[in-house]
């Protein structure tokens, strides 16, 4: 069967949908994966087809840092986003088109569910949302979107704000997918958005997060899914520096700090807490540049090494402690390693992902970037360091070892009736696809 996978975003985002798409093709499969050009190599290295999609998010952060700051208020993120948005959907549909050619099952993930979801109405295409945060709503599980609060809300608030963070959600997204509406021949959707087209019994979705972290709503669906993670494995291979290598080989495990693809309107300033925080802890440290968050500086201490980037996989279990921006991607990384996060959440669903890591033992009370000082900092460290929280975080890997995702959404297709049974290899799919 030939299958397209749309998914935008950072390299972040994109991995956990090669990781299907190789075990998807390792079934026997044809994978596409539909996707900004940042993703492009990233998806051809791993053997996988690609189609292009307009979505240049590092771009969009590069010329508004300051989105970054008003992400954990969601109208305000909206607001900004919009606009990019519909610039980048005026492509979509002809794009889209491209991409589905031949396919016989579509995939889409975030925003992206949208225009698989139209894609699949036009071209008659089954269709299956694909996600890494919890979007259904239930009563038991906060929204995502919205920093969750200290003391559990009751239930008929949460399913209430679900439902009107997705009225808020259309009025960003319609920029955007209103015209691709238009150009596949299809109705305009409704002020609400498309999310009551289909009874929610009919919907399929997978979520590609570990029910170790977050357990499965038991109000969902029967064709709500929690998999488990999608890991992307093929980056062990990486081949670090020699002094990296060497400054591993060196002492007590070091913290590992960095934030990936997320930009920072005030660079200088928190790169300079972070320093200072490292230098006032007393421990070794291991900074990551990434995009750009963080800036490299001279120093003189030999407990600090600065790098640019280096893979989850390969470096997390070499760590003690990973401060990082709670991103889906980067949180899966560290209950996989076996280790406790310090998180410093820039926007989205990021707040929401800390709450998780914090309620299972794995993690302080998350730092909100405006009250983040080096004081702060240190003390969350020293927390994250304490037996009590390093054997919470080395149970919960056990727990994440048992868990094949990337299997569990090959067979749950399967059993939905939506992959042909007759093109599955014979071999049976490792943990490692």
């Amino acid at each position: 069967m030939n299958i397209t996978i749309f998914s935008i975003g950072t390299q972040g985002d994109v991995r956990p949908f090669i990781a299907l798409g190789l075990g998807l093709q390792a079934a026997g499969h044809k994978v596409c994966i539909a996707s900004g050009k940042t993703c492009k190599d990233l998806v051809i290295n791993h053997g996988l087809r690609y189609a292009p999609l307009t979505a240049d998010f590092f771009e969009l952060m590069a010329k508004d840092p300051r989105a970054i700051q008003r992400g954990l208020n969601p109208l305000a993120l909206m607001n900004t986003a919009r606009k990019h948005l519909k610039d980048m959907g005026r492509h979509w549909a002809e794009e889209g088109l491209a991409a589905a050619k031949d396919a016989d099952l579509l995939l889409g993930n975030g925003m992206m569910a949208v225009l698989a979801n139209s894609l699949g109405e036009a071209l008659n295409i089954p269709t299956v949302e694909t996600h890494l945060q919890p979007v259904t709503p239930c009563p038991d599980i906060p929204p995502m979107m919205l920093t969750p609060p200290s003391k559990p809300r009751n239930g008929r608030v949460n399913e209430w704000l679900y439902h009107l963070l997705r009225v808020i959600t259309w009025r960003m997204l319609s920029a955007a997918y209103s015209p691709v509406r238009k150009a596949l021949q299809l109705p305009a959707l409704p002020w609400y958005g498309p999310y009551y087209q289909q009874k929610i019994e009919d919907r399929r979705i997978l979520y590609g997060y570990s029910p170790a972290l977050l357990p499965r709503s038991r109000h969902w669906p029967a064709g709500v899914q929690v998999t488990g993670n999608w890991f992307l494995n093929g980056e062990s291979q990486w081949q670090p520096s020699a002094e990296l290598e060497q400054f591993l080989a060196t002492g007590d495990k070091p913290i590992y700090i960095g934030f990936g693809s997320m930009l920072s309107d005030d660079t200088d300033n928190l790169s300079a807490l972070i320093y200072e925080a490292v230098a006032e802890s007393g421990r070794r440290a291991i900074i990551a540049t990434g995009w750009g968050g963080l800036k490299a500086k001279f120093n003189n201490n030999p407990n600090i090494l600065v790098i640019e980037a280096a893979p989850h996989d390969w470096l997390f279990p070499k760590v003690c402690v990973a401060v990082h921006h709670g991103g889906a991607g980067t949180t899966a990384a560290t209950i996989r390693a076996g280790i406790p996060s310090v998180v410093i959440p820039f926007f989205g669903d990021q707040p929401f992902w800390a709450w998780r890591l914090e309620q299972n033992g794995v993690a302080p009370k998350m730092i909100k970037r405006k009250d983040l000082t080096a004081e702060k900092l240190v003390a969350a460290i020293n927390m994250a360091c304490v037996p009590e929280m390093q054997n919470a975080a080395a149970k919960m890997a056990v727990k994440v070892a048992e868990e094949n995702g990337v299997q569990c959404a090959i067979d749950l297709l399967t059993q939905w009736g939506l992959l042909d049974s007759s093109d599955l290899n014979a071999n049976t799919l490792s943990a490692d696809t």
